[in-house]
């Protein structure tokens, strides 16, 4: 859901229902916690007042970004310390007095997760990212490796050779295909749709069913404004890009290793 902020600018909200991991009850208590006292002030004071939440939860919420704007933190890597300590068990003074055990943010020695870990954390714990899309920090690359994006692939004509690369999102094996399986690969301008033939899938069977970022070379199919490309040669991994995206990949559908 779109918001307006006081400043004019306009954020995202998503549901607790995307966090993986996060239980039912746990977020239906989050959420009746804050309707009847109002917003969380602190990581302590989300855990005291939702003890439904365990240390594992608390944790995913800190990791995707979800108590950013809790004051005295300032980034994830903050909120993962305060979880920590707010986890920790106190005595009843301390508990009520939990100011004495605060620290300017400024003073801890925390930085701020880099792309890549924002990226791995953003799909590992709600399987999106509301951020820019993966495949345009590996952009500049791809373009000196001369891989088109979905929207280039657009001004280029039907017949010619092209290698393009992106986040397949759809796998299709129609019954009345003849063996042809089709890709959909998102990238940061769009999707393109690839076209594997039999021979390629009996050989790279793996690859075409698991990969998540394939790279691949083709012939492209332009008529009528309908692109696709068609493989001549295996799917390969970008590789400059290769240990990157298998994270991305791992944190996606960890169960699968991409070839």
């Amino acid at each position: 859901m779109i918001e307006h902020e006081q400043d004019g600018s306009l954020s995202l909200r998503m549901g607790l229902g995307y966090a993986k991991g996060l239980r039912q009850q746990s977020a239906e208590a989050l959420v009746s916690s804050r309707a009847e006292a109002g917003l969380f002030q602190s990581a302590e004071d989300l855990a005291l007042r939702v003890p439904f939440l365990n240390r594992k939860e608390l944790t995913l919420l800190a990791r995707i970004g979800a108590l950013n704007k809790l004051d005295a933190i300032e980034h994830r890597p903050d909120a993962l310390w305060q979880v920590d300590r707010a986890g920790k068990m106190e005595g009843p003074l301390l508990r009520q007095n939990s100011e004495w055990l605060q620290e300017e943010a400024q003073a801890l020695p925390l930085q701020q997760m880099t792309t890549e870990e924002r990226l791995v954390s953003d799909y590992a714990g709600t399987g999106l990212t509301v951020g820019k899309h993966p495949m345009y920090y590996h952009r500049a690359e791809l373009q000196r490796q001369r891989v088109l994006s979905a929207l280039e692939l657009k001004t280029y004509k039907d017949g010619e050779f092209v290698r393009t690369a992106g986040c397949v999102i759809a796998r299709q094996r129609p019954g009345t295909a003849k063996g042809f399986i089709f890709l959909s690969m998102e990238d940061e301008t769009g999707i393109a749709n690839v076209i594997v033939t039999p021979d390629l899938y009996e050989r790279d069977r793996l690859t075409v069913t698991r990969s998540k970022f394939p790279l691949v070379d083709g012939v492209l199919q332009n008529q009528d404004g309908v692109v696709h490309v068609k493989t001549v040669q295996e799917l390969l991994w970008h590789a400059n890009s290769r240990i990157t995206l298998e994270v991305y990949t791992q944190a996606v559908n960890p169960q699968k290793r991409a070839a």
